[in-house]
C-alpha cells in the first residue's frame, strides 16, 4: 500500500493562497491517478476536496469550486493542491491519496499520511 507525505500547509490570512504538495514517501515513485485530496476540519469528518483521473479530469467539492485546483507535475511524482482565496472555513488538516473510481465515486486506497495543517485566520 502506497504511503504519501503531504507538505506546504501553514497559517495564512483570509484571501491568501497556499499550494500543498504530496509525494510518495522517501522516493521518486510516480503518483498514479486516480488521486485526490481530502481535508478534515476541526471536530468534523474527513471530506473529499478534489480528485483527478485520466478519464474524467479534475473534480471539486462545491465548497472549493473555482478556488482550488488539483494537478500533478510533469514527472508525475508530486501531486499539488493550489488553493486561492482561502477562507476561515478552509481550516483543516489536508491529506492526499491515490485510489480508484467506481461509478462516480472515488475510493482512496493508499495509506493515510500525517496530513498538513492549513489554518486560515479572518
Amino acid at each position: 500500500q502506497v504511503q504519501l507525505v503531504e507538505a506546504g500547509g501553514g497559517l495564512v490570512q483570509a484571501g491568501e493562497s497556499l499550494t500543498l504538495s504530496c509525494r510518495v514517501n522517501r522516493s521518486d515513485y510516480p503518483i498514479n491517478v486516480p488521486a485526490g485530496w481530502y481535508r478534515q476540519p476541526p471536530g468534523k469528518q474527513r471530506e473529499l476536496v478534489a480528485t483527478m483521473n485520466t478519464a474524467e479530469g479534475q473534480k471539486y467539492a462545491d465548497s472549493v469550486q473555482g478556488r482550488v485546483f488539483i494537478s500533478r507535475d510533469n514527472a508525475k511524482t508530486t501531486l499539488h493542491l493550489q488553493m486561492n482565496g482561502l477562507k476561515p472555513e478552509d481550516t483543516a488538516v489536508y491529506y492526499c491519496t491515490t485510489g480508484s473510481i467506481v461509478g462516480t465515486h472515488y475510493y482512496p486506497n493508499s495509506r493515510w499520511g500525517q496530513g498538513t495543517q492549513v489554518t486560515v485566520s479572518s
